[in-house]
């Protein structure tokens, strides 16, 4: 077996090991997606990686709920990417901090963390993606104390993107993780 189809193959059988374990459609043919640092090598806390129908808010019917805007002294801003991640990188780690005490202070709050990509890949794999980069961030807020039945996640893979250029510029403002906060109760 030549070296290519030994990739392929290889490749093959860790797709059909994450399907085995339940994950979403694996990318598509992408070497870089199977890195180090990679999707599929992300640590995601406490519990491990929480399925779309274990998500405590699942079936809330969110126009029913008023938004909550924080105040701007409350720091909160969107979570930045590295390309293909959906580790939080350390110098974004305050931010999610900052939401935590956010929550933590307004008991009655709800969220949703929002997922976003690049226009890079597939839809289906930028679907995938910002599911990682969302439930990442999620385990991390959980990790500091927020009750994960107040954080729903949600997945925009490529369809919101806040730079509209096909360069680096635009590409590393779209990989992130937005905070909609909402009354719940």
């Amino acid at each position: 077996m030549n070296t290519s189809h030994l990739f392929r193959a290889s490749l093959a059988a860790l797709a059909a090991a994450v399907l085995a374990a339940g994950c979403r459609t694996p990318p598509e043919e992408n070497p870089d997606a199977y890195g180090e640092g990679s999707i599929l090598e992300s640590e995601f806390g406490p519990g491990g990686l929480e399925g779309p129908g274990d998500l405590p808010l699942a079936g809330t019917d969110f126009s029913k709920l008023a938004p909550v805007a924080p105040p701007a002294e409350a720091g909160i801003a969107p979570v930045y990417f590295s390309y293909n991640e959906s580790a939080i990188p350390a110098a974004e780690q305050g931010k999610v901090a900052n939401a935590a005490l956010f929550l933590m202070q307004n008991p009655g709050v709800v969220l949703v963390v929002e997922g976003n990509c690049d226009e890079r890949g597939t839809n289906e794999y930028n679907m995938s993606l910002g599911e990682f980069r969302a439930q990442s961030i999620r385990n991390a807020l959980v990790a500091q104390g927020v009750a994960a039945s107040r954080v729903q996640t949600a997945s925009y893979g490529e369809e919101k993107p806040v730079a509209f250029g096909h360069d680096e510029a635009s590409w590393r403002r779209n990989r992130r993780g937005d905070f909609a906060f909402f009354q719940g109760r």
